[in-house]
């Protein structure tokens, strides 16, 4: 079974209304808040609540500022324009100071990973909006403590959940302008408009006055999203809803839909795109390897080869599923000197699997266990073994093979 999470984003998305919307879904508070704990944060306090929207009973996720402020003002807080803050516009940090807070996260590699990159995305947008390089950008928003929580959230919520695919729905943004330090600035706001642009997420424009979609919401999705299209037959196990703050005609909630799918266990069809590349350089390569799997590959490799006059080239390749084919294919015309993809649909069986943490005396590492019939494998994560040899000081052998051993003996029964 797959579990699929469906954010249905008719009154927009903003970060406190997803988390909301998991922690209704069912994500543990107390994992929550001991995750949040870890990473020293100070000068704030968190609000869990219930909410009526229009006659729906909503979760009410807020963060309290130690100043007696609301950090979100309203249910989508302008987070952009650098007004995110309000009396705190004092605090300043920058793409990096939040990797640093997110390192000290008490969670497993995959969550820490998923809110970096949340963060990415943000201050990628950031950086377009005011013509500055990312170091150079420092975010009042990106930075504040609220931003940081209500991200951090989303992904140990999402982890927590044990959400395997993500599909968004398009996005609903409102009209008009948005007041910010800086006087006013159109709807969408520009982080939000480069978010959706260079993500390629679906919008749509609504009659209702003000943002609906804030840079840290548009993030979310585009961070979250594995797919484009819901799978054609589903249960849907339980629907959870995050409540907003500001009043349109319709009910201002996020509705997200927790489903299982029996969809990609075995016998599953994906694509294979190839292309010919002959005239680019390593670090382009390098690049594009990163995006398409920021995008949703499941799997790329490249095949050294010879062309016409015996010119050395590569064969990028690339697996992945339908939902993602048209986005892959972009980024390859995009980000590479190719003018031409081929693609195949092919089979493959996939082991039923699942993501598992064991203590070991380095400290906790994350496993792969893997079953097929009657038996069980168990795969020690790279880049969690990466992070305690990096940590401890030890050799990635020794790490590789405790934490094998130990998920043997918890897992393998």
């Amino acid at each position: 079974m797959k579990r699929i999470l469906y954010l249905e984003c008719n009154s927009g998305i903003s970060g406190d209304m997803t988390v909301g919307a998991l922690l209704d879904l069912g994500a543990d508070r107390e994992t929550l808040e001991k995750a949040l704990d870890s990473m020293g944060l100070e000068g704030y306090h968190l609000h869990f609540g219930r909410k009526e929207m229009c006659g729906l009973d909503a979760f009410n996720f807020d963060v309290h500022l130690e100043n007696g402020e609301h950090s979100h003002g309203q249910g989508h807080s302008h987070e952009q324009g650098h007004s995110h803050e309000h009396g705190h516009s004092h605090v300043h940090r920058n793409l990096y100071d939040v990797y640093a807070l997110i390192d000290r996260l008490d969670a497993g590699e995959h969550v820490r990973k998923l809110a970096k990159k949340m963060f990415a995305i943000v201050a990628e947008a950031e950086s377009k909006a005011h013509g500055l390089p990312i170091d150079q950008v420092h975010f009042h928003e990106v930075g504040a403590i609220d931003s940081i929580i209500d991200i951090v959230s989303v992904a140990v919520c999402v982890d927590n959940l044990g959400i395997e695919e993500v599909a968004v729905s398009p996005l609903s943004e409102g009209r008009g302008h948005v007041h910010c330090q800086h006087g006013l600035l159109p709807v969408p706001v520009p982080a939000t408009a480069n978010i959706i642009s260079a993500c390629g997420l679906d919008m749509r424009f609504t009659d209702n006055e003000g943002e609906m979609v804030t840079p840290t919401g548009a993030a979310i999705a585009a961070a979250l999203r594995t797919r484009k299209e819901l799978p054609a037959n589903c249960r849907l196990l339980k629907i959870g809803m995050g409540a907003g703050n500001k009043e349109f005609r319709q009910a201002n909630v996020l509705r997200a839909m927790l489903l299982e799918t029996e969809e990609e266990n075995t016998g599953t069809q994906k694509w294979v795109l190839e292309t010919n590349v002959d005239d680019g350089s390593g670090e382009m390569l390098g690049l594009v390897m990163e995006m398409l799997l920021e995008a949703g590959a499941a799997d790329i490799w490249y095949t050294p080869i010879f062309m016409k006059k015996n010119r050395p080239a590569y064969q990028l390749s690339v697996l992945c599923n339908e939902p993602q084919r048209e986005r892959l294919e972009d980024i390859l015309f995009t980000q590479t000197t190719t003018i031409g993809i081929r693609r195949y649909p092919v089979e493959r069986t996939v082991l039923q699997r699942e993501l598992r943490t064991v203590k070991t005396p380095y400290g906790d590492v994350e496993v792969k266990v893997c079953r097929h019939k009657d038996q069980i494998f168990c795969y020690p994560e790279y880049e969690s073994v990466r992070r305690i040899c990096k940590e401890a000081g030890a050799d990635l052998q020794s790490v590789y093979y405790v934490a094998r051993e130990k998920a043997i003996s918890e897992f393998g029964k």
